[in-house]
């Protein structure tokens, strides 16, 4: 993306966290020793078409974001839960970095782990090798599914090992085994993007019981070699730190990442007609961006405007095609009508200042 196209960024909707009270009236889970347990039903998974890694995670803990999901592109992904050892991250990642499978990097943290009956772990490495562990000592219901690669998922008992390929799911304090049941059918039968059928598993898992005492935060990140904005690694990471309800408002902020964090795609473009360019300049005028006349006439002028205000708006991804129509040639300028659809809700809805 060119420089002069690249605006400050008032919000960041892929890291957005949604922030309320905290609710000390239910206190959170912890061990003999008064440590805290990551009570969770997560998905890790690996896509095979574009190799893209991720995570979706929910929790009835603050913050999970910060404890349960570790990702490295290229490389792998853990989910650590239960009583969240951080090491099964940080040292899983590094292991398979230096060519462990998913398999053998879970092994060597569990042998060198004492509280591993403690503990409940899914990781996928680039490969896309699979495995779960659930401890003996995790707090019930626990369990998980682990895909296979004829398409069907095999269960993961506690105190077993168990791999396979693809995907694992896995979750403690759940309300019964349809939770991650449903996570695996519902990753299994659904189409589109990894985030996408991340993001469609763990809604499908709250919505089968999940968390025996409740929501609280949530989790989803995806990651590929320099696929992210301006070449991070990262093409999704979107947290709920604190909400009552953080799995639909993971949904919700997923909806604006897509619309701020990826490209417009060729089936999207409509033609700016004279109707169109009126209620733009019109919304312009109302905000003090434009001080000529609602003619709808659509010249050169008015797209430079609409890309200014694209960029003032944070569609900086979607400019490009607004912006690289030759108007002298009589091509016709065309615009996203996600991103049409959008300024007109902000406009009416009054979210600007």
């Amino acid at each position: 993306m060119p420089t002069r196209r690249r605006l400050a960024l008032l919000l960041l909707p892929a890291l957005a966290l949604a922030f309320v009270l905290l609710r000390p009236e239910v206190p959170p889970a912890t061990d003999a020793e008064g440590n805290p347990l990551v009570s969770t039903f997560s998905i890790v998974a690996y896509d095979a078409e574009t190799g893209e890694l991720g995570v979706a995670v929910q929790s009835k803990f603050p913050n999970v974001r910060a404890v349960v999901p570790w990702l490295e592109a290229g490389v792998g992904a853990v989910a650590t839960q239960s009583f969240a050892e951080l090491d099964y991250g940080i040292k899983g990642l590094e292991l398979m970095r230096h060519g462990a499978t998913a398999e053998q990097a879970l092994r060597i943290v569990l042998q060198h782990d004492d509280d591993r009956e403690s503990r409940q772990v899914g990781i996928v490495d680039a490969h896309g090798n699979a495995a779960t562990w659930t401890g003996t000592e995790a707090f019930a219901w626990r369990g998980g599914r682990v895909g296979q690669e004829m398409g069907e998922s095999m269960p993961a008992d506690a105190g077993t090992v168990v791999t396979g390929f693809h995907y694992t799911a896995q979750g403690n304090i759940l309300v019964s085994q349809e939770t991650v049941d449903a996570m695996a059918e519902t990753f299994e039968q659904t189409t589109g993007s990894l985030a996408d059928r991340l993001l469609a598993a763990l809604l499908a898992g709250g919505a089968a019981g999940g968390d025996k005492r409740g929501e609280q935060s949530a989790a989803l990140i995806v990651v590929r070699e320099g696929a992210g904005y301006d070449g991070d690694d990262r093409i999704v990471d979107i947290s709920v730190y604190d909400h009552e309800t953080p799995l639909a408002e993971l949904a919700r902020l997923y909806t604006l990442n897509n619309l701020y964090f990826t490209d417009s795609r060729p089936e999207n473009m409509i033609p700016v007609t004279p109707e169109i360019a009126r209620e733009l300049q019109e919304i312009w005028i109302t905000r003090g961006f434009y001080d000529g006349p609602a003619d709808g006439v659509v010249d050169a002028e008015f797209q430079q405007l609409l890309t200014d205000y694209m960029g003032w708006e944070n569609y900086d991804l979607r400019i490009d095609e607004v912006a690289d129509v030759n108007l002298a040639a009589d091509e016709t300028l065309m615009i996203d009508h996600e991103v049409l659809d959008d300024m007109r809700a902000v406009f009416r809805e009054g979210r600007y200042r």
